[in-house]
């Protein structure tokens, strides 16, 4: 393993648990495995390719436990006085959980109680619930190495946990200048993962630390930001693929750590050159809805089309999204918040506005369980049609 230059600790208080940074303390159980996976580019092969044929509907067990707000028309919804840890045992009320998350983008939870391997266990089981391939686990990042959580009672950090520390990314890409530019931060934007040929399908973040105020995350939809272009244009977009590739880990643990090589949450996510190829276009397999999945600083060009054409494109979808307050919502986190979104069809964004200044932190605990490959169906449709063919008002 490659030398670390920097080794921090930290040991934080009884409510948020331990992780260390930089200290060596992963061990890469793994085989290693050079440059990218033999899958990255076979986007409709391998184990992890199921297009789903049949889309879900929640059957009420969970809205008529709990109260509920919708945060705006097009994505969000918050759950004011419920607690996760009382339905993980209760099938009906996580599959519907998992169904609304999809249908609303994003789910939020105020003060939650739940514990690390609570919330592994339920990433599981929303996408278990919901008929994600049995290959399908929890993601394991590339940078994992760099630190993370420990487990209980060792010194080892877990590697299913993601650390989310804005010390943690000081460390690794402010320093090196590698870090995304802050004085545009709608260049942030992205959807977990897409760098990966499985990449994700839940997402789920519990803030345990942070800053007295700023730090806010925002969500955006894709499936309103695809019927934002015309038929024609959408038509055009569904013929196409792109490629998704993020060198920028495998840069920022240059002389520090060694990127995580072995198998990522499904046996296609291998390597230690993060590319893959995915449809522009995707179908949501829970919803049946089309979103776009052409977005985000994963997202380097699209196949088949001349370097120019490929970024026209790119930055129209890009200026349609930054521009779309409409289609948008912007969460305010409080400590122990949980969110809970669908990588596959919402695009996220942190507001750095409190990053440079060294005496306010923000970390947080996020696992990220593993979808399907991505997959256009022909005869999906958008949000819209779907809605309106069943009556309800959009």
């Amino acid at each position: 393993m490659a030398p670390s230059t920097t080794t921090t600790t930290t040991t934080k208080a009884a409510d948020v648990p331990q992780y260390v940074l930089l200290k060596n303390k992963f061990k890469q159980q793994a085989q290693t495995h050079e440059g990218p996976s033999p899958w990255a580019e076979k986007y409709t092969e391998g184990p992890s390719y199921k297009p789903s044929k049949e889309y879900l509907k929640a059957s009420g067990a969970l809205d008529g436990a709990y109260k509920f707000d919708e945060i705006t028309p097009q994505i969000g919804r918050e759950y004011p006085e419920a607690q996760l840890r009382d339905i993980l045992n209760d099938e009906s009320k996580l599959r519907d959980l998992a169904i609304t998350i999809s249908r609303r983008g994003v789910v939020f939870f105020r003060n939650q109680d739940l514990t690390i391997e609570e919330q592994k266990t339920l990433a599981l089981q929303l996408g278990k619930l919901t008929g994600v391939p049995e290959t399908s686990g929890l993601h394991i990042h590339p940078t994992a190495p760099a630190g993370g959580f420990l487990k209980d009672g060792t010194d080892e950090t877990d590697p299913e946990v993601s650390i989310i520390s804005s010390k943690l990314g000081k460390e690794l890409y402010l320093r090196d200048k590698l870090i995304v530019n802050k004085k545009r931060a709608a260049n942030g934007w992205h959807s977990d993962i897409t760098f990966e040929p499985v990449p994700s399908s839940y997402a789920i973040l519990k803030v345990v630390e942070k800053p007295p105020t700023g730090g806010d995350t925002l969500w955006a939809s894709g499936y309103a930001l695809y019927e934002k272009l015309s038929p024609s244009f959408r038509a055009y977009l569904e013929t196409l693929t792109g490629t998704y590739a993020q060198p920028g880990f495998k840069k920022a643990a240059e002389g520090k750590f060694e990127i995580y090589s072995g198998e990522r949450g499904a046996p296609e996510n291998v390597g230690d050159e993060l590319t893959a190829v995915h449809p522009l276009i995707r179908t949501n397999p829970v919803t049946g809805w089309k979103s776009i999945f052409a977005l985000g600083h994963h997202f380097t060009s699209i196949n088949g089309l001349t370097d120019d054409e490929s970024l026209l494109i790119k930055e129209y979808i890009n200026e349609l999204l930054y521009g779309s307050h409409d289609i948008q919502v912007r969460f305010k986190w409080g400590k122990n918040d949980v969110a809970l979104w669908d990588n596959r069809s919402v695009y996220h964004t942190a507001t750095n506005d409190y990053y440079e200044a060294s005496e306010f932190e923000r970390t947080g605990v996020r696992t990220v369980g593993i979808g399907e490959r991505p997959f256009l169906d022909p005869k999906s449709k958008s949000r819209t049609e779907d809605l309106q063919e069943s009556g309800v008002t959009v």
